[in-house]
């Protein structure tokens, strides 16, 4: 009812399995028909496959001719049509540039159902300049519903943010200028409210436990939890308990450098490393821990981003290497950095110029990173097996691991959280939010440099040897 009556913009009905979500957000739709606003009442429902749509088809196919008998269904077109001229087409949505099949479309309603299987929020973002009418009175809604879980977990919650938002109203500004975004809110449904599954389905909890995958995955559904670890290539592993390290200052015999993967329109990413000889790591507060010689240490970052999940500055490449040197003069550190891996792309030379040659310009040089055949599928093992080392269990640790230091945010938004390729399980979705695990996986897999010609914008001979470590 309080998502049905629902006054906000954009209204997400997020939750358990098993509320009746998306039964609810038909009935949203329904409300509207027959009163009065004829064919201007037009919706799109999207689900991300036309397959997935098969549960959505058959509710509509199920409620539809009992509410309304004389609206029809058409089965080739996926759509409904109701004789006072309403109309809900059942559609997919795959990737944002599927918005241009609906570039100019009026739909003063549009749907989402399980927003969670969409790795990004462009898509879904776009497609609000179709949310319009241009008959005066007729409701503007965007609606969605979602289980946490899934490709899109991360930036679900961070839009809605969920759980601490639950019911409250957010009113954003798009701009510095203060011009406010639609107002949005998240209402949560749970399981044990659908009295009817349950008093007629009384097992149904307990096939849900056993087809979970995981506790995160189970989290999800039985309790709607968004404060978990979930769709990621690295789930299974995470631990935040083990991985996330205190803020600490590099020790003198440690060896520092950096990893970087560009981008423009998209984000890019920095990443510094400290790498471990084997002596003890020393807290701010005096505290001594031991480390394995080779752990590796993400001790700081800078993510450019435009604060919107996958959306870039657009700054040059000289602008960012001069804030690279002003970051490590600022953290004390500039003299004893060194070049690390950085993604191959912005060697490709035009007309004798590149990113890299603009960067080293500034005196900000890189190391290309490993692009050989399979470095994808060998970089995301590779993390995965620094991840799993970094967890001692009841004996000291043998072999080095991964650690992220407090205040990695942007790390500990996207990766940990990183969904696997649909087309391939060994590899992660490149549609997603992965620059900085791109980024991460340079560094896992970067080798001794050699020397190069600084005129390709490489570090130049002597810059960058003498790395310390088992794989070095």
């Amino acid at each position: 009812m309080r998502f049905l009556a629902c006054p906000a913009f954009e209204a997400l009905y997020e939750g358990t399995r098993g509320p009746g979500k998306t039964d609810a957000l038909l009935m949203d739709f329904g409300q509207h028909v027959g009163q009065g606003f004829g064919q201007a009442w037009r919706g799109v429902l999207f689900r991300r496959t036309y397959p997935q749509l098969g549960d959505v088809i058959a509710k509509t196919r199920q409620w539809f001719p009992r509410i309304w008998p004389a609206a029809t269904y058409n089965i080739g077109a996926h759509e409904w049509t109701w004789p006072t001229g309403e109309q809900l087409l059942l559609r997919h949505f795959m990737r944002p540039d599927d918005y241009w099949d609906y570039h100019g479309h009026e739909y003063p309603w549009i749907a989402w159902e399980e927003l969670c299987t969409w790795p990004a929020d462009e898509g879904y973002r776009r497609m609000m300049s179709c949310c319009r009418s241009a008959r005066k009175g007729v409701p503007r809604k965007i609606r969605a519903t979602a289980n946490p879980y899934g490709p899109g977990h991360n930036w679900v919650k961070m839009r809605f943010r969920l759980p601490a938002w639950r019911g409250r109203v957010i009113h954003d500004s798009l701009d510095d200028d203060g011009n406010p975004e639609p107002p949005r809110v998240a209402i949560h449904g749970r399981l044990d409210e659908n009295r009817v599954l349950l008093n007629a389905d009384p097992h149904y909890i307990d096939r849900l436990r056993a087809a979970a995958r995981n506790p995160a995955e189970l989290a999800a559904w039985l309790e709607g939890s968004w404060d978990i670890v979930a769709g990621g290539m690295f789930d299974d592993l995470w631990s935040p308990r083990h991985h996330i390290a205190p803020a600490f200052d590099p020790p003198g015999s440690w060896y520092l450098d950096r990893s970087f993967d560009w981008g423009s329109s998209k984000p890019f990413s920095v990443g510094w490393w400290a790498e471990s000889d084997g002596t003890d790591m020393i807290l701010r507060d005096g505290t001594r821990r031991p480390t394995v010689r080779g752990d590796l240490f993400r001790f700081a970052e800078w993510y450019g981003w435009s604060g919107r999940p996958n959306e870039g500055t657009r700054m040059l490449a000289v602008d960012v290497a001069r804030e690279v040197f002003r970051r490590e003069d600022a953290m004390g550190l500039r003299q004893r950095i060194k070049p690390g891996p950085a993604d191959s792309s912005i060697f490709a030379e035009e007309n004798g110029m590149s990113i890299a040659v603009d960067m080293a310009a500034e005196g900000c040089y890189w190391m290309p990173a490993d692009k050989s055949s399979g470095s994808r599928r060998r970089g995301w093992e590779s993390m995965r097996r620094m991840l799993r080392d970094a967890v001692s269990g009841d004996v000291p640790r043998e072999k080095p691991g991964l650690f992220i230091a407090e205040g990695c945010d942007q790390f500990l938004r996207t990766v940990p959280v990183l969904p696997r390729s649909s087309r391939d399980m060994d590899d992660a979705d490149t549609d997603a939010e992965d620059h900085i695990a791109d980024e991460v996986r340079y560094r896992v897999l970067a080798t001794r440099p050699r020397s190069s010609p600084s005129r390709n914008g490489r570090a130049p001979d002597g810059v960058g040897a003498g790395i310390a470590g088992e794989e070095w």
